[in-house]
C-alpha cells in the first residue's frame, strides 16, 4: 500500500512530467497556453439541487482536487502553472478547505471568490480551452482534438505518483470487497451488501468511481445490473460484485464472483479464475491487447467444452460465434482517472482508430501494450437468456447442452477482474496484491 508520504513524494516528479508533456503538445498544435476548467455543477431540471460533481479528468491529472468546481488551471510553457482556486464566501455550502502545501507549492495560487475571475489571468496569445463548463462555450479552440489526442496518449503511461494512487485505490477496493463477500455469506440482500461495501470504505455512492454492480443469483447475468433489491432472496447461491474505490481521483475496478454451493458452478469459477490469472500474467510490453482478447475467447470456449456446456470443440465455438453467446463483452480497458480511461483505441495524435477484431464491437482497448500502462483484465462467462434463445432458434442449436445450461442459469454468471500494471518485466497485479494485503 502506498502511504500518503510516498504519494506526496512522487507528486513533484509527476508535475514536472506533466509540464514537459503539455509543453510539447501545445507546441505541436501551435498553442501558446492552455486553460483547464475543473467543471461546473449541474443543476437538476426545474429544481435547485446539484448532481454529484465529477471534475474534468485533465484538471485532475494536475491536481488532487476532486470536489473543486469552478476552479481553473492556466498553463503557459516556461512559467509556473497558475491555479484559480475557487473558494467562495458561502453560507449555503461548505467551501473548500485551504490548499495543502504538498501539492499547492507547485502552483501559483490565486483564490477565486466568484466564478469567472480566472478570465483576467488568461495570457495573450492562442489559448486552448479544455473542459465542458458552460462558460467555455463562448471561447474559440475548446477541446481541440489534436491536442486532446496527444494528452490522452501521454496519459496511458502512468507516473509513479499515479501508480501510488492506483495502488491505494486497489487496497481500499479489496477491503470493501471482503466486507461485501462477508455480507453475501450472511444471506443479506443486494442493498444490504452494497451498504456494507460503502461502510467498509467510509464513503457514499457519490464517492464511488462508478456505480457498483451488486448482483445475486440470476442478476449476475445482467452485465451492468443496477437495481439492488431490498428483499433478501430465499437462497443466495451466487454473487457477482463489480465495484471499485478511488484515491485522488484514480480508480480501482475489481470484480469477483462467489458461490455458497459446491458443484458445477463452483468448479466453473475455479476454471475461470485460473484462466484469468494466466491472462494477467501475460500482460507485458509489446503484447497486442486484441490478441489477448481473442485468446480469452479461445480459452473460455475451452472451459465451456471441458465442463460439457457446449458439445463442440473450442475452435468451432469461436469460429461460429458461439463463444460470444457466453462471453459478449471485451476483455478490459485502460484504467486511471476514468474507469474506462482514454486512449484505448487511437494509434497516434491524428486520432486514427486501431480497429477492433471482426465480430468484437465492444472491445475498449486495441493498442499494443507499453510499460506504464494500467489496464483491467476481466473475462466473463454468463447464462444470458436473450443471447441463448437467439442461438436456440438457429440451425446450430445442438452445439449447446441445454440441460446443463438450464441447471446453471440460476447462478447468473461469472466475471473476475483485476487491475494490472504493464512493466518492462513481469506485470504487477495490483488487485491480487491488494487482496493479500487486506
Amino acid at each position: 500500500m502506498a502511504s500518503m508520504e510516498q504519494i506526496s513524494r512522487h507528486y513533484a516528479d509527476h508535475v514536472a512530467r506533466l509540464q514537459a508533456t503539455w509543453e510539447a503538445a501545445l507546441a505541436a498544435e501551435q498553442f501558446d497556453s492552455a486553460v483547464v476548467h475543473a467543471g461546473s455543477p449541474i443543476v437538476s431540471f426545474l429544481d435547485d439541487y446539484h448532481y454529484a460533481f465529477r471534475p474534468n479528468p485533465h484538471f485532475l491529472a494536475w491536481l488532487p482536487l476532486t470536489h473543486h468546481e469552478e476552479s481553473v488551471l492556466i498553463f503557459r510553457p516556461g512559467h509556473k502553472p497558475v491555479l484559480y482556486f475557487y473558494q467562495p464566501d458561502d453560507f449555503w455550502h461548505l467551501p473548500p478547505a485551504d490548499p495543502e502545501p504538498w501539492w499547492a507549492d507547485h502552483f501559483e495560487i490565486r483564490v477565486e471568490r466568484e466564478p469567472g475571475e480566472w478570465h483576467q489571468g488568461v495570457p495573450v496569445g492562442r489559448e486552448a480551452y479544455i473542459g465542458d463548463a458552460p462558460e467555455l462555450g463562448a471561447e474559440d479552440d475548446v477541446n481541440p482534438p489534436g491536442l486532446l489526442h496527444r494528452l490522452h496518449l501521454a496519459r496511458t503511461r502512468k507516473t509513479d505518483y499515479e501508480l501510488d494512487c492506483l495502488r491505494q485505490a486497489s487496497v481500499t477496493g479489496a477491503h470493501c470487497h471482503l466486507a461485501a463477500e462477508a455480507a453475501f455469506r450472511e444471506g443479506r440482500s443486494e442493498y444490504e451488501i452494497h451498504q456494507a461495501y460503502l461502510a467498509a470504505g467510509q464513503f457514499d455512492d457519490a464517492g464511488l468511481p462508478y456505480p457498483s454492480i451488486v448482483a445475486l443469483n440470476r442478476h449476475g447475468a445482467v452485465l451492468h445490473y443496477q437495481q439492488r433489491d431490498r428483499a433478501r432472496p430465499a437462497r443466495s447461491d451466487a454473487f457477482l460484485i463489480d465495484a471499485g474505490a478511488s484515491c485522488h481521483g484514480y480508480c480501482s475496478d475489481i470484480t469477483r464472483t462467489y458461490t455458497t454451493k459446491e458443484g458445477e458452478f463452483a468448479a466453473l469459477i475455479g476454471s475461470m479464475d485460473t484462466l484469468q490469472r494466466g491472462l494477467c500474467n501475460d500482460m507485458k510490453a509489446g503484447v497486442d491487447y486484441r490478441e489477448m482478447h481473442l485468446r480469452a475467447h479461445a480459452e473460455i470456449a475451452g472451459v465451456l467444452a471441458d465442463h460439457g456446456i457446449i458439445t463442440c470443440d473450442a475452435s468451432d465455438a469461436v469460429e461460429s460465434g458461439l463463444s460470444g453467446v457466453f462471453y459478449p463483452h471485451g476483455l478490459g480497458h485502460y484504467l486511471g482517472l476514468q474507469t474506462h480511461d482514454v486512449g484505448g483505441l487511437i494509434a497516434d495524435a491524428t486520432g486514427r482508430e486501431i480497429p477492433r477484431p471482426d465480430g468484437h464491437p465492444f472491445l475498449r482497448l486495441t493498442r499494443t501494450l507499453e510499460s506504464g500502462n494500467v489496464l483491467t483484465v476481466e473475462p466473463g462467462l454468463y447464462f444470458i437468456d436473450s443471447l441463448l434463445e437467439r442461438w436456440r432458434a438457429g440451425r446450430r442449436r445442438d452445439m449447446i447442452d441445454w440441460e446443463r445450461v438450464e441447471a446453471l442459469k440460476p447462478f447468473g454468471g461469472i466475471r473476475i477482474e483485476d487491475d494490472v500494471v504493464v512493466t518492462d518485466g513481469e506485470p504487477e497485479n495490483m488487485t491480487r496484491n491488494a487482496f493479500e494485503d487486506a
